[in-house]
């Protein structure tokens, strides 16, 4: 037999079930991948209730477990922009590896990020989506500010250079 839930627990579920539509969709439009989005979602719901159950949650709210799920999503481009380095540096051409996510929106601007280093997306998605100030972006990156808006000019260099070479989506 289970034990009854405690009220705190009965907070915390009710919190995350309210939550989950608002960090999922979060998640989806900055990955593009259902998927990933989906272990990224698993990430951040256990890493909240696991705060929570130890009291380190000030406040659990939908914007606190958005925040967790910026923090996952932002490892998770560390660790694929690790992987494509890797990927490189043994010969490997870093799109034929890296996975092909399930597909963007078919809308060019996602698929112009899409095609972009991870770095750099996101470092735009961080600041131009989410609409962090570069001090923050800085932070997410572990970088100074000055290397953080270099960074910011090459991935706006990038994506305006990747942008002509994407087909309009006719549909």
């Amino acid at each position: 037999m289970h034990a009854a839930r405690q009220p705190q627990e009965v907070e915390i579920v009710d919190t995350i079930d309210a939550a989950l539509p608002v960090v999922y969709d979060y998640l989806v439009r900055r990955c593009g991948s259902k998927a990933v989005a989906e272990d990224l979602l698993s990430d951040t719901v256990l890493s909240a209730v696991s705060q929570a159950m130890h009291g380190r949650v000030p406040d659990l709210s939908t914007a606190y477990l958005v925040g967790i799920a910026r923090h996952k999503l932002a490892d998770h481009w560390r660790r694929e922009a690790r992987a494509s380095r890797h990927l490189e540096s043994v010969g490997f051409a870093a799109e034929a590896v890296a996975g092909v996510e399930e597909s963007f929106d078919s809308n060019r601007t996602a698929r112009t990020l899409a095609g972009l280093s991870a770095m750099h997306r996101m470092a735009l998605v961080l600041r131009y989506v989410d609409g962090l100030p570069v001090a923050e972006v800085a932070a997410e990156f572990g970088r100074s500010l000055h290397a953080t808006e270099t960074l910011l000019m090459r991935a706006k260099a990038a994506f305006r250079s990747h942008y002509s070479l994407v087909e309009f989506d006719d549909a």
